[in-house]
Order: C-alpha cells, then sequence, then structure tokens
C-alpha cells in the first residue's frame, strides 16, 4: 500500500507540473525533463508498508441514513457536457436465503443546477440490484440493495453545480452535494490535477492516502484496479488475508465478503461525491460465482461511459478528459477482434489519421 502511496504522489507531482506548464503557456514538459518542483502537498513518509483493514463499526463504513435514503454516492465523467450520478438506497441482505429487493420500488432522480438551493434541473435513470451466490453448503448468499444510475446531460464546461439525488415522492432525497464540470475537450485545455490510484483497499493506510488525495484538490480520480478487497474474505466475514488459499484451504471456491464493498462505498463517498471517479477492474474484481458469474459487483455498483465510447463491455472504454484521451483496457477481459477494432476505432477517432 505503501508503495502505491508513493506512485500516487509522483503521478499527482508530474500532472501538476504538466497542467501549471498548460496554464502558464508554456511548452508541455516530457518526464524526462523532470525532475519536478513538488506543486502537491507530499505523502506522509512515515507510514510503514501494510496496514490492516479498518473495521467495519469504523463510523466511516457504518450506514448512516435511514433506509430508502441515498448513500454510496459517487460521481463519474460521461461525456464532456454529462456526468454519471450513483448511489444505493435499501439494506442489502447476507444468508443462506435472500430475496432480492424490487428495484421499481424507488424512483432515480437527480435535481441539479448552478445555484445552491434553486435545482430547476431534473434527470431519471434506471435501478438495479445484483446477487453474489455460492452453491455449496455452508456459505453465505448476498443480494444488494437498489443500485441507482442517473446521468445528467447539458453541463455547461468549467461550472459549479449543485445537486441531489433520490426519490422525492418518498421525501427521500440526498443533502446537497456540489461539483464542477472540466472544460470541455481541446489541444490546450488539461485538469489541473488528476490522482491515479491502484490497489487502494480498506486500510487505514488507504484513509491516509484518500487525505492525500483530498488535500491536493484534483480535478479527476482514476480508480486502476482492485479496489475494495472483498474477495480476501470469506462469504462469513471472517479477518481478511494477504493470501486467501493460505488462510483458507479449505474452501470450496474463492469467497468474497460483499458487505466489504458497501463499506468501501460509505468510506469513498464523502470524496467521490464531489470529484468523479472513473474505475477499471482489476483481478480482485472478478469474484466468481454460480453459473460462472464474474465482475457481478463491478459492472453493477460502477457507471463507466462505456457505451457513450462505443464500447459493448464496462471492462474496456474510452473517455476524454479536457485535452487528454483516456484509453481503460482491463487485463481481464478476453483479447479478441472487437477489442483491436475499437482501439483502432479510438485510434482513428482521437488522432483523425488511418491505422493499417
Amino acid at each position: 500500500m505503501a508503495a502505491v502511496s508513493l506512485h500516487v504522489t509522483m503521478l499527482l507531482l508530474w500532472l501538476g507540473a504538466l497542467a501549471g506548464s498548460a496554464m502558464e503557456g508554456l511548452s508541455i514538459p516530457s518526464t524526462s525533463d523532470g525532475p519536478f518542483l513538488p506543486r502537491t502537498v507530499l505523502f506522509d513518509p512515515t507510514l510503514q508498508p501494510g496496514s490492516d483493514d479498518l473495521p467495519h463499526s469504523d463510523p466511516r463504513l457504518v450506514k448512516r441514513v435511514p433506509l430508502i435514503y441515498p448513500e454510496q454516492i459517487a460521481l463519474a465523467l460521461s461525456t464532456p457536457d454529462a456526468m454519471w450520478v450513483s448511489w444505493i438506497t435499501g439494506d442489502a441482505q447476507i444468508g443462506e436465503q435472500v430475496i432480492p429487493l424490487d428495484p421499481t420500488s424507488v424512483s432515480s432522480e437527480v435535481h441539479y443546477g448552478t445555484e445552491s438551493g434553486n435545482l430547476t434541473f431534473i434527470s431519471t435513470g434506471t435501478a438495479e440490484v445484483y446477487n453474489q451466490i455460492y452453491p455449496y453448503e455452508g456459505l453465505l448468499n448476498y443480494t444488494s440493495g437498489i443500485i441507482h444510475h442517473v446521468r445528467i446531460q447539458g453541463l455547461a464546461e468549467n461550472t459549479t453545480y449543485y445537486c441531489r439525488c433520490g426519490d422525492s415522492a418518498r421525501f427521500a432525497m440526498s443533502d446537497e452535494h456540489t461539483f464542477r464540470t472540466l472544460p470541455y475537450p481541446g489541444p490546450d485545455n488539461y485538469p489541473s490535477r488528476i490522482a491515479i490510484v491502484g490497489d487502494l483497499g480498506l486500510t487505514y493506510n488507504s484513509s491516509s492516502t484518500l487525505d492525500l488525495i483530498a488535500s491536493n484538490g484534483p480535478s479527476l480520480l482514476l480508480m486502476l484496479g482492485d479496489f475494495s478487497y472483498a474477495n480476501q474474505y470469506t462469504t462469513a466475514g471472517t479477518k481478511g488475508a494477504s493470501c486467501y488459499s493460505c488462510e483458507f484451504p479449505n474452501s470450496p471456491t474463492r469467497e468474497s465478503y460483499q458487505p466489504h464493498w458497501d463499506a468501501w462505498g460509505r468510506f469513498m463517498e464523502p470524496l467521490v461525491s464531489t470529484i468523479p471517479m472513473i474505475v477499471i477492474e482489476g483481478n480482485h474484481e472478478i469474484e466468481p460465482q454460480a453459473d460462472n458469474v464474474t465482475f457481478a459487483a463491478y459492472k453493477a455498483r460502477f457507471a463507466v461511459p462505456h457505451e457513450e465510447s462505443g464500447s459493448n463491455s464496462q471492462l474496456f472504454y474510452s473517455f476524454d478528459a479536457d485535452g487528454i484521451h483516456f484509453i481503460m483496457l482491463g487485463g481481464y477481459v478476453d483479447y479478441n477482434r472487437t477489442v483491436v477494432s475499437l482501439l483502432k476505432y479510438w485510434w482513428c477517432y482521437f488522432y483523425g489519421a488511418s491505422f493499417d
């Protein structure tokens, strides 16, 4: 974890220098021009490698809203003039027998505008639940709360917006949140700062990493796989293990403790309810279950701009952030003609040239 955090710091330093040079009208430096003077808050070098997981009793991980009120609120980029808003309502269930909630029982609305308290625009979206089912005696099954995704469109560039999400008919709306849109794509536009994180987890060091990110005020967060490490636990929530097969040699399958995802969503909410987060899967998101289903939590919990970029999968897609075109290609997806064709399409679209 400490090594990942150090890489985060280095990336923040480089991106901060890049953005600063662009804004000052200078040429954009390459990595060979460094090292650069720090433009970010430095990471605490006293942290030790490795860290214990936060207990689920930690106030940051405990559900803090009534049953049908939104929690685990998160933003994600869609297109330059659109943003995804996601959240969860209702209680998840875990046990041998679980009954999924009805996604149609609660509305999915986002009220938003450019003035606090004057949220004149309303968008609606979709809702779903997902299950994590194990066909083995003694293992516990899981069904999620209701996961909502709403795409709000027609957003102006470089503008502060205020929003609330939930079900207005049931008077179950979130508190007001605020976010700022990025400038529209252009050769001279760059995000002020981008935070890039991998293998975050849900440990005491994870908390320090989030504090570092927040203190640097990024305009975008890229989360590159291995988020909650829910699959380091048994379905009963046994203490996480760095080597699952070593710690639990008698388990009939690689188990996963899905409530750890809910804890992670609450942990992330203070940051990602105000700063958009873009994700791509890692091996800890595979989470195999009955009928060879994989990536169920990842696909249900996160909104990503795959359809907007012409992809048919949440495991590979692309998007624009100011003058940068990002290609998000997960390492745990079949490498076939579909992916190759999509990469060629993105290349031609972005560079305006053929790709032979």
